[in-house]
């Protein structure tokens, strides 16, 4: 499954979009949350140069039922917040897709981790743009489990040949060269690295040669 790093710009009306934009707030750190209809319940690590500034015009947003202190220091606080429009929460479990924790939103912007299946991910992509969500994909790379990819000895030649430098620019080591160091022949070598080459392309292109995932 592809991993995806999105930037999601969060909505003025969410309270936190508009806060993590001024002075009060440095950062958050969004540890665990749960939708639940049109609220959500949330553990945050906030940072900020006031913490008890911040929670106080935290309790003055009226989309914030409540909010309970778990632990406060100079720089920082752990709060409990139920919150009302959770716009970012239903879109991710209206598509099915689990949200990496924790993540983070520095002014006005969330960062998220996935893995997950491209329909997946396609369908996150549709439910963020129904709930008016604007968002940037930074990365989309393939998850490949080299355990399954390659046999034990395609991965010890190909392990040998990298450390070798047959694989540096300019090449350090020759296929014979490589041959006698992995103790076999050198068509035996030749097909070996073919063969371990071809999975190891195939898998790559496989995730990144499928319809776009998501659209930025």
């Amino acid at each position: 499954m592809p991993r995806a790093t999105l930037q999601i710009a969060i909505p003025e009306a969410m309270w936190i979009a508009r806060l993590s934009r001024t002075d009060l707030l440095e950062e958050v750190r969004i540890l665990s949350a749960i939708p639940s209809g049109a609220r959500g319940t949330a553990v945050v690590e906030l940072t900020a140069h006031d913490p008890s500034s911040t929670i106080d015009a935290i309790r003055d947003v009226e989309t914030v039922a409540d909010v309970e202190v778990l632990q406060l220091e100079d720089d920082r606080a752990l709060l409990q917040l139920e919150t009302q429009l959770p716009v970012l929460l239903n879109a991710a479990r209206e598509s099915g897709v689990p949200i990496g924790m924790p993540f983070t939103i520095r002014d006005g912007t969330a960062t998220w981790e996935i893995t997950t299946s491209h329909d997946r991910l396609s369908e996150l992509g549709a439910q963020l743009e129904a709930f008016g969500v604007e968002y940037a994909v930074d990365s989309i790379t393939p998850d490949i489990d080299t355990s399954q990819l390659l046999t034990d000895q395609q991965f010890r030649v190909m392990e040998t040949a990298l450390e070798a430098g047959y694989y540096d620019t300019p090449r350090t080591c020759t296929q014979y060269e490589l041959a006698d160091a992995v103790g076999v022949a050198r068509s035996t070598c030749s097909e070996v690295l073919h063969r371990a080459e071809e999975r190891i392309v195939k898998a790559f292109m496989d995730v990144n040669t499928d319809p776009d995932p998501i659209e930025a």
